[in-house]
């Protein structure tokens, strides 16, 4: 439902540089609230008195809400537009995580970051989608590319502040700091975002079109979207539980880390954000599935070299992983919306989503208790055998169905 004559803004336009910026600073305003407390878990863990899987609930029980809302989301965006959506969702968002450092117990934190979820659904439940139907189809997956980087960006900021300031003065700080610097970047995303172009919402067409069920069974009737959700799901789900439980090895003996040197090894996501734009450029040159099958053999290596018992070889381990795992999710993300019917592509990216943070909460949790059990051989053993299945998926519903992404029938 394309507005007349309008086939995309094209790198160079002061609109496309608008969209990639307010997109780039709503991933920041997503992301850094996301998972900031995985840098402080182990401080968490010992205020509470709690075991390392339930401190990771404080990511898991935000990824939860994420995950259960994508959908809801994706409708609301058809319904009243795709900007608008977000900035509801984002000004939600930002609200509970200006609440969360204050919670008195665990249980209060947990049902604020379950809450603070639910609004931060909104931007990867739409963004894709949004851009896929603004940006010109010839220079899609290299602007999807350009946001998932900022998305690392967005995680790396949390991270790294949430760690040094949680360890010099409280995990609460922390936390609150990131989400003073997500209400500034809000803002941003707010101020920059052009109007959409390339979408009418359903409340302003003549006919309502395909209702939401059919939007879904769409997407859920086809073995290649099917696939792309399972590359979020498994791959997700394996990086998010080594960052959460990577922690808590390198504080304990041989390594005894800080936790204020433990929140600098998120630094590793800007291998991430090198590796998205690059993924991106890349699969519009050489297709799809080459480059995500790549990018996932790369998270593989990674994930070996973290078996190694020396700190390097572990450092070296964290940047391979990040790099693989950011430039397959460029790849698979900004592929869902890519290839489906432009009235299903909302909810297209919406149950990538699903099932990525699905994967999140589902693995990020459940891995620690394989970490109490086996260690840390038992999660790296876990996560490559998770790459392994989003592989062999990948490699069996994707081969042979690829075109060349600057087609212009994927629009």
């Amino acid at each position: 439902m394309a507005t007349p004559l309008f086939t995309g803004h094209l790198p160079g336009d002061r609109a496309y540089r608008r969209l990639i910026a307010g997109l780039f600073f709503a991933g920041v305003a997503t992301f850094a609230q996301l998972y900031s407390p995985q840098a402080v878990l182990p401080l968490i863990a010992s205020e509470f008195d709690v075991e390392p899987a339930t401190a990771a609930l404080a990511v898991s029980a935000t990824t939860l809400g994420l995950a259960a809302t994508v959908i809801p989301w994706s409708a609301v965006a058809d319904r009243v537009g795709r900007v608008p959506a977000m900035a509801v969702g984002i000004i939600a968002a930002t609200v509970f995580g200006l609440l969360a450092p204050f919670s008195s117990d665990l249980e209060i934190l947990l049902a604020l970051r379950l809450l603070e979820g639910v609004g931060l659904g909104a931007v990867p439940a739409i963004a894709l989608a949004y851009l896929s139907e603004e940006v010109d189809a010839a220079h899609a997956a290299a602007a999807a590319g350009s946001y998932i980087a900022g998305t690392t960006i967005g995680g790396l900021a949390g991270r790294l502040m949430a760690g040094p300031i949680g360890d010099i003065a409280d995990w609460r700080i922390g936390v609150l700091a990131v989400a003073v610097v997500c209400v500034a970047s809000a803002v941003l995303f707010l101020v920059l975002v052009p109007r959409a172009r390339g979408f009418v919402p359903l409340r302003l067409r003549p006919t309502r079109g395909p209702s939401l069920p059919r939007r879904l069974a769409e997407n859920l009737r086809s073995p290649r979207q099917l696939a792309l959700y399972a590359q979020g799901f498994l791959l997700m789900g394996g990086f998010v539980a080594l960052y959460n439980y990577l922690g808590f090895r390198l504080t304990e003996p041989p390594y005894s880390l800080p936790h204020a040197v433990i929140g600098l090894l998120f630094l590793a996501y800007l291998a991430g954000t090198v590796a998205s734009p690059v993924a991106g450029t890349l699969a519009s040159r050489f297709g799809r599935l080459p480059v995500l099958l790549v990018s996932s053999a790369v998270m593989a290596a990674g994930t070996a070299l973290t078996l190694v018992p020396v700190i390097v070889a572990i450092l070296a381990g964290l940047l391979v992983l990040t790099a693989g795992f950011f430039a397959a999710h460029a790849v698979a993300s900004g592929w869902a919306p890519a290839v489906s019917e432009p009235d299903a592509r909302a909810q297209a990216s919406a149950l990538y989503y699903l099932g990525y943070y699905a994967g999140s909460s589902l693995f990020g949790w459940s891995l620690g208790f394989v970490f109490a059990w086996a260690g840390w051989h038992g999660v790296a053993l876990a996560v490559l055998s998770l790459i392994a299945a989003s592989a062999a998926l990948a490699a069996g519903a994707l081969r042979d169905r690829t075109r060349p992404v600057n087609d212009r029938r994927t629009r």
